[in-house]
């Protein structure tokens, strides 16, 4: 198909300058499905020209995409436009690509049609099972996945894919879903409230707080001492984990958050090195590869630590050096059109200096100088 005609050729409709992903039912995904089997039939039984169709998929690369501002709050969040690319079976280079396209939309149609929801991993093993030699790592999944929500462009959670989530919470906030118990998570363990797959689940809850802050904490380890020492109660707030890089049901309820309690500023608390940095940045903007929900997930959190100011508290002994995956990072960083200009000058420290720094290097002050260096920073307005 030539180039000119393929955003004409798309399956539904086209703006040209924003995609999303719509949020649809189960008939409404299965609709989508099947207009796209209906096109490919078509093109193979045209009597003038039968042909095997290529997938037009909008572009989930970095010249395809954008950052908008939304109108009436702070938030902003990576967009993709409509460009596409296209899955061809008669390319050797994406024919596997283009056979698991079809594949995860089948086993999605089927799973649509039973009334049930499945995780990535639980999809993985369905189709490694039923196609060995398309799906040999849970990467083609979820690549295949990205692939049927850029073919289709709904959103995961409407194929029947669930996130699989590592992410808790814990503070002054009490969850009431409907026609069941109140859950106060003020009153839990240091491992907090686990934060379900479910979005749908999610997006029914009912939130109440009287906190003040939202803390964004990067690693599960300093969110237990947080959540140990019971900081929440020093300084009425909300603990967030997604212990590591951040899962969708993670950012999904950050987001909903942001939206029930908007005077509520979300702080970060991450790593001095890339990738604390990129782990920001994704709560923050989104991702490209997730580009057509970023808007769905994005919020205004601010950068409380650690940060370039902060390294007169680690002694030299704590300073590592940035390993090669760090390097790969900054550089994928600072080629960004996102990063704004106080965050791209703590990443050219760190990559100038060569050296990194972890959040638990502040241990050297003693276990309960953490949640100290939290409150003096916050109420100083020490953040980007």
């Amino acid at each position: 198909m030539a180039e000119a005609n393929v955003a004409a050729a798309s399956l539904f409709g086209a703006d040209r300058r924003l995609c999303s992903a719509d949020i649809l039912t189960p008939p409404e995904a299965r609709a989508r499905m099947e207009v796209a089997v209906l096109n490919f039939l078509a093109a193979l039984a045209s009597p003038s020209s039968p042909a095997i169709s290529v997938l037009p998929l909008i572009s989930r690369s970095s010249a395809n995409c954008g950052l908008r501002s939304g109108l009436l709050s702070d938030v902003s969040s990576v967009y993709l436009s409509y460009a596409f690319c296209n899955r061809s079976l008669m390319r050797a280079s994406n024919a596997k690509a283009f056979v698991r396209v079809w594949k995860v939309m089948e086993m999605c149609y089927k799973i649509l049609g039973e009334g049930k929801m499945v995780h990535q991993r639980e999809l993985f093993y369905k189709l490694l099972s039923h196609s060995p030699k398309y799906f040999s790592c849970q990467r083609d999944v979820n690549r295949a996945i990205q692939d049927v929500v850029s073919l289709l462009r709904c959103t995961r959670q409407s194929l029947g894919v669930m996130a699989s989530s590592r992410g808790a919470l814990i503070g002054h906030l009490v969850l009431h879903e409907p026609d069941e118990e109140q859950i106060d998570c003020s009153i839990l363990g240091a491992s907090g409230h686990a934060i379900t797959g479910d979005l749908n689940l999610l997006s029914r809850l009912k939130l109440y707080s009287d906190a003040r802050y939202i803390i964004v904490v990067e690693k599960d380890a300093i969110f237990q001492r947080l959540a140990e020492d019971r900081l929440y109660n020093q300084l009425p707030c909300i603990l967030i984990t997604a212990k590591g890089y951040p899962d969708i049901a993670s950012r999904f309820i950050l987001h909903r958050l942001s939206q029930t309690f908007s005077n509520m500023p979300i702080f970060a608390l991450v790593d001095w090195n890339p990738a604390g940095l990129a782990i920001l940045c994704t709560y923050k903007y989104g991702s490209i590869s997730m580009g057509l929900e970023s808007y769905r997930y994005a919020c205004n959190v601010k950068w409380l630590g650690l940060r370039g100011d902060d390294l007169p508290l680690i002694p030299e002994s704590a300073f590592q050096e940035l390993k090669p995956r760090d390097s790969q990072i900054a550089k994928s960083l600072l080629s960004s059109k996102f990063l704004q200009d106080r965050h791209r000058a703590e990443l050219t420290l760190m990559v100038d200096m060569g050296r990194r720094a972890e959040i638990e290097a502040l241990y050297s002050h003693g276990f309960d100088f953490l949640g100290k260096y939290i409150a003096r920073k916050i109420v100083q307005g020490d953040y980007i």
